[in-house]
Formats: structure tokens, sequence, C-alpha cells
């Protein structure tokens, strides 16, 4: 099945690369990415160095080189190898040059099931010499701090073969060097590269070991240079002889273990002794348990399903599994950019998909909001306000790391200011909102108890502290705000933000109330740790039952996206951008040529739609009619929502569009890397969060509750069924769904009956049983 010209599936399972094509650079090396939450390695070439975006980006390793962008290290590169065959450069990918031969029969081949990256290709030297190669990488599951590579060369005539093979220390960083002090040392069981952050001292090793086999090197040597350590060997090769070179990179930090230099070289020594072949198979098993758990398995569209799993395989790859004090970062372990860490994304676009699936990654993620709640408190204090507002861009403390000054005006070449970062204030209640979410999801209690109370009540505060209570009015405000559209900052009333904001307090006021029936003790330690007192719960009360909250027009039916925002000019972005004196000016704020115009960058109000069912479908429909073509997609998050809000609208053949443009984002590089001068390249984590919730909370229409869970299925007309698993309050169902009918199953180990709806049909479903609901849908 042909994705396009250059991209093809078999079964749904392997994206195929037929041809390096250079105007791809960036985007290819993102989409071949392998990773496994501690680390991500891009899909480049073994020969590759940092001009051709080479990068092992490593989780937990935060520094700031320039004073402005707090960003992720990108370290060492152990997998480095240059092949020489009489002289003359080898190359790998597929692109031809005057010095390093041609290539054919080139495929490269990303295996989504187990996290495999290969490569095949045939290279003929300028003298006619031929190699046969093959390649295959994987980042290690079962040891997160293993990269794990097989080479293998077979001549097709007698040669002379030189391999160079080691660490590369030269790395591409966005925004200044990290890596200070190198300390290369190695021999014949080891290479290594010791490193320090230049703001923080984070003390960084890198080793790499190396097995060779087929054919005995003639002659070995290390050759050590500024910035590198390689082993050179060489060959005699015969026609027909092959030549396997297995190399192992690991990489540990002190912030992983006090003593990264003997936790790496124990992992070295550990992998040396297994094999790559027993290492794949340790490496295996994880992504087969979690495949079973969070693939949606599409019948009678193989391009849909091979582009949806190319994005659930990412937003796996991006999640740290090992650890609760770490995001989800906006562009996963791909890249510098959006600094490794969480936005909004993570709760709203990343996370939901656990929930119903691994419920206890998706507690790991909001635990580490836990432990940031500190970081929170500190920026609404430095804003004058209480309790908590969560950092726009958090890295590892919670601290505000999006910089003030983030785009430049390509224009003028001046700074621009925008307030991502004191004005966005939605973070917080989405971070109270996935909170709650999760709770009705799981059931999980003792997380509400043990930190989500904490962090809600402190949204709460935050919330009231911040609004604006008019009295003339009698109802609370909250202005001077940016909602999810981007280029409309400074704005009142933004329809978003204060459903949000309403949505926090009355579940800060929900929890209030179960605390003080169900465990009275734990409330007032809560209340006396935060110094909350009664007048406090009041005023929350006051304000959720006071705040402004944009109804929809009674003749429209459309709801304002915010205070004044129908007495801009009208037009579409087709129209707008013809305004533009460069094609790469950032359309916001404060004069850019949406500002003043209906346009927005991604969806706003249609945000809303997405995540809260308060209207009724007509609504729905009037609104996603209205703000659908003033939208401009300037976000790779705003495909996903209007496919959600056009199958709530039952507009199910704009909902498959929208799919496929959401889902296509990354594979088919339609998404710029460079904004207003900042490069904002690598894989859209959110967007690929998103594709489960398109099918999940779109085509099967599902919500949850805290006593039933309902489903109104819709499917795209070229899709035969749909089939997945969810986990709703620790009870395992299985979903089938066609056009004539919806089936769930429960699993025979389950505990209790679930309550399930379909289409206004209620039905018990006993644990091992089964519920058949005729359609058609």
């Amino acid at each position: 099945m042909q994705i396009n010209e250059n991209l093809s599936t078999v079964k749904g399972w392997e994206i195929i690369e037929h041809a390096f094509i250079e105007a791809h650079l960036i985007a290819a090396g993102s989409n071949f990415l392998i990773g496994n939450g501690y680390l991500g390695y891009r899909g480049t070439f073994p020969e590759w160095r940092k001009d051709r975006y080479v990068g092992c980006f490593v989780a937990d390793t935060y520094d700031n080189a320039d004073g402005k962008w707090t960003e992720l290290c990108n370290v060492p590169n152990a997998l480095y190898t240059l092949v020489k065959v009489d002289g003359e450069e080898v190359t790998t990918c597929g692109t031809a040059s005057p010095t390093a031969g041609c290539n054919s029969d080139y495929c490269r081949k990303l295996d989504l099931k187990h996290g495999i990256l290969s490569l095949e290709n045939s290279w003929i030297g300028g003298s006619g010499k031929q190699l046969n190669i093959k390649m295959e990488q994987f980042a290690s599951c079962a040891d997160r701090h293993l990269i794990a590579q097989r080479y293998q060369i077979e001549a097709r005539q007698p040669c002379r073969l030189e391999l160079y093979s080691g660490i590369d220390g030269s790395v591409w960083d966005l925004n200044g060097r990290h890596l200070f002090d190198y300390r290369f040392e190695g021999g014949k069981e080891y290479l290594s590269v010791q490193a320090r952050t230049g703001e923080l001292g984070t003390v960084i090793t890198v080793l790499e070991g190396q097995a060779v086999s087929g054919c005995r090197p003639l002659e070995q040597e290390i050759i050590q240079g500024e910035e590198t350590l390689l082993r050179k060997l060489s060959f005699e090769m015969q026609a027909g002889e092959k030549l396997t070179l297995e190399k192992l990179m690991v990489v540990y930090s002190s912030n992983d273990v006090p003593d990264p230099g003997a936790a790496a070289h124990k992992s070295l020594r550990a992998a040396l002794e297994k094999g790559y072949d027993q290492l794949k198979a340790d490496h295996r098993p994880f992504w087969d348990q979690i495949w079973d758990q969070v693939d949606l398995a599409i019948s009678g569209d193989l391009y849909s399903q091979a582009a949806l799993r190319f994005n659930l395989y990412h937003n796996i790859i991006a999640t740290p599994f090992h650890s609760d004090s770490l995001p989800i970062g906006a562009r996963g372990l791909s890249c510098q950019a959006y600094q490794g860490s969480a936005f909004w994304d993570q709760e709203i676009f990343n996370l939901p998909m656990y929930y119903y699936t691994l419920p206890d990654v998706a507690r790991n993620i909001l635990t580490y909001r836990y432990k940031t709640l500190d970081g929170a408190r500190k920026k609404a204090e430095d804003l004058g306000c209480e309790g908590a507002f969560y950092a726009w861009v958090s890295g590892k403390t919670g601290a505000e790391l999006c910089p003030s000054f983030f785009f430049t005006d390509v224009l003028s070449g001046r700074k621009i200011r925008n307030h991502f970062n004191d004005w966005q204030i939605h973070i917080s209640p989405d971070i109270v909102y996935a909170i709650w979410s999760y709770y009705r999801a799981s059931g999980d209690w003792d997380f509400i108890d043990r930190y989500g109370a904490e962090i809600i009540f402190e949204v709460a505060r935050f919330l009231y502290s911040f609004a604006y209570f008019k009295k003339d009015k009698n109802r609370y405000e909250i202005i001077r705000v940016l909602g999810p559209d981007e280029y409309h900052e400074n704005v009142d009333n933004n329809a978003f933000t204060n459903y949000q904001a309403c949505f926090s307090l009355t579940t800060a006021l929900d929890i209030y109330e179960r605390l003080q029936q169900e465990n009275p003790a734990r409330l007032k330690e809560l209340s006396g740790r935060l110094n909350l007192t009664e007048d406090d719960y009041s005023c929350w009360a006051e304000m959720a039952g006071l705040i402004y909250l944009p109804e929809p027009d009674p003749e429209s039916g459309i709801i304002e996206q915010f205070r004044d925002y129908f007495k801009l000019e009208d037009l579409y972005p087709a129209s707008l951008q013809e305004r533009l004196i460069d094609k790469n000016e950032y359309w916001g704020w404060p004069n850019g040529v949406a500002v003043h115009t209906q346009v927005a960058k991604q969806a706003d109000v249609l945000q809303l739609l997405a995540m809260h069912d308060f209207f009724p479908r007509q609504v729905v429909r009037k609104n996603y009619d209205y703000y659908e073509p003033r939208c401009q997609h300037g976000s790779s998050l705003s495909p996903a929502v209007h496919a959600i809000v056009a199958a709530k609208a039952g507009y199910t053949g704009q909902a498959y569009r929208y799919f496929l443009r959401s889902v296509l984002i990354d594979l088919l590089d339609t998404n710029k890397a460079f904004s207003g001068g900042t490069f904002i390249g690598g894989i859209h984590t959110a967007s690929c969060g998103a594709a489960w919730q398109i099918l999940v909370f779109g085509f099967a229409g599902m919500q949850a509750a805290e006593r039933k869970i309902t489903f109104k299925p819709a499917l795209p007309e070229k899709w035969r069924e749909v089939s997945f698993k969810l986990v709703y309050r620790a009870q395992k169902l299985h979903i089938s769904m066609a056009k004539a009918s919806f089936a769930v199953k429960s699993a025979p180990e389950n505990s209790a009956a679930v309550q399930v709806q379909v289409h206004g049909r209620e039905e018990t479903l006993p644990p091992g049983g089964e519920l058949l609901f005729k359609g058609p849908f």
C-alpha cells in the first residue's frame, strides 16, 4: 500500500521509505526516530555528523547555554560508523555524490510493532566496487540506557575496506553548546566519553562497545581527535565475504545515578555478554505488551491503519515510562525544539490514551505535576497571585522555561514579546481537567487523596486570585488572557478559559464535599497545611456560581470566542495570507496579520466542544460550521480537534478528512520547521497522542462518567470495522464496532459489572459477559 510516492506499508505495522529525499532531511530524521522514553535517537545514517541533524536526546539533562533556552542535551553519538572501500567513502543514505559513489536497491523500514529501524542498500563506488549493506538498530526497552545496532557488509568484489567506528562528540545543538570538558578513554573492550553540562555541571557518560564477526581485521588502531574517539579497522575482503559489526551505545547522567560512569560500564558489560540477538529478544516483549493494550485495529483502510500506528508509536516513545518526575515533551525526544518540556499538550493530547489503556502510566505523568507544584506556586507568587499557576513550558522542576521573547519579527529583526508564559492561564485548569478525567476513567481516588486534591485546591485558589469581579454586572470575569488560539493575546473572557476555570472550581468543591463527608481528618490536615479556611471554599463556590460563561447566541447558536471577537474583521485564512510580506512572518500578537481578524491559529471554541459535552449537537454543528473555515491550523494540535468535533457534530466525512490531515502531519512533512525565526521541527507528539482520541472519542463517541461508559459510534465510509481495548474503572473491555453492530466484551478476570450505553440504549455488562448492540450507526 503506497502512502505517497516514496513511502509505503505492507501490513500497517511498518513505514517503508524507498528513497532518501534531501528536502525531507529534518522530518525524516524525526519520523524514523527510535526511542524508549529515556532517550531518542534520530533516524539518521551511521556515517552522518551534526550537519545532518544527528541526535541522541536524553531525558532529564536540562541545560541553558544561551541565557534564554533551557533544553535537553544532545549527547555524543556512539553509533558513528564510516566505511571506506579502496579509499572511497561509502554512503548508506542512497544519495549519490562525486566522492561517495552511488546507491541502488535502497529500502529503509521502521518496524512500528517492535520499535526497530532497518536499512538495506547496495553501494557502487566510482571504481565499480560494490557492497551490499544491511543495518538494524533499536533503543532497548529492557535497558533504557542502551541502543543496539547491527551493521552488515557483503563485498561483491575483492576490496580493501576500512572501518572507522566509535564516538563522535561533535553534536548538533539548537541554542548554544551544552557539553564541555570532554574526557575520552578506551581500549579493546570499550570507548567512552564523559562531559559536563555548562549550566548545572551534570555529568553525562556515553560508552561504546562493539563486536566484529565474519572477517578478521588485518590492522587495528585507535584514533583520537579533538571531539572524536574512533577505532580504525582494516580488512581485505573477498567477493561474497561478509562482515558484521555489532555496536552498543550506553548513556547515563548524574541525574540518573551518582556515578554514571560505573553504571554505564556495568550496563555495557551485561549487554556485551548477551549479544545483539538476545538484546533484541529482551526488547520485544515490552512492545508486545504495550500494543496489546493501545492498538486500534482498522479493517478496510490499510492507509489509515499505518498512519494511525505511526502516531501511536511516537506517542509511546515520547513517554517516560521509567519515571514519575519527568514530562512528555512537545517534540518528545526527537530534537531540542520546545525544550523537551511539557505544555498543555501533555494533559489534553498525550495522556487520554493512557487513562483508558495503561492507567499506571497516566498516574505517573500526573504525579509529575504534583512534584512540580512548588514551581507552579512560585510562578503564581511572582505574578502577584496565590495558589498554583503552572508553567506554560515545564521541565523537571516546574519553573517557567518559556522565554518572554519566543519569536522574531522577520521583517524588522526585532524580538517579539509574547505572553505565553503569563497570560495563557488555562494551563492550570487544563491540569485539573486531566486529573479529573483520569479519575473518571480509573476510579483512582487514592491519587486524588494523595496528590490531586492539593493540586486542584491550589489551582482554585489561583483562579480566584486572578479573576476580576465586575460589580456592576455581579459576575466574575477573567481578563487579559490568551486562549488556545495563540494569535489573539490580551483578550477578555475567552470562552474556553472561563469554562475550564468554572470546571476547576466545581471540581475543587466536589472534592471538598467528598472529603468533608468521608475523610474529614484528611481535609483538616490538607486545609491546615495549605492555610485554607471555610471562607476560601465559600469564595470558590461564589465564583463558580457567578463566573461569566459565554452562552450560544440565541439566534445564531454561536459562542463568541472572546469579548468583541465578532467585531474583528471577518475573513478566511487564504485571503489573509495574501497580506504577508514574508512567508515566514508570525501571524499573531502583537502586530501579525491575524491579530485584528477572526482568523484563529487553532481550535479554540471547538477545543471546548471537543473536551466537554455542555451543549446539544445542534450547537456543536453551528459552531463547527462557523469556526472551521476561519481556522488557519497554524498549530499541529488543530486538525485532531476539528476531527473530534466534526465526529460529534455528525459530519463523519469531514471528521475522516481531518483525521487524515492530523495523522499525516509528520509522515508527509506538512508543517513548517521554522516559525517567526524559531526552529519548531521534530515530531509533533500532541497530534500523535490525539490520534487515539479521534478514533475513541470521535468515531466511537466514547464518554466516561463515574457510573457508566457511553458510546455514539459512527464509522468513516471506508472502514469496515474498528476494534480496541479499554480499561474502565479497573475493568478490561474489548470493543468491536462496525456500521451495523457494536460489541463490548468484558474480560473473565474482571471484578465488577459495567454499565454500557450505546446511542441511548443502556445495558449491564457482567464480568466475562458480552453485549451486542445492533445498528446501523
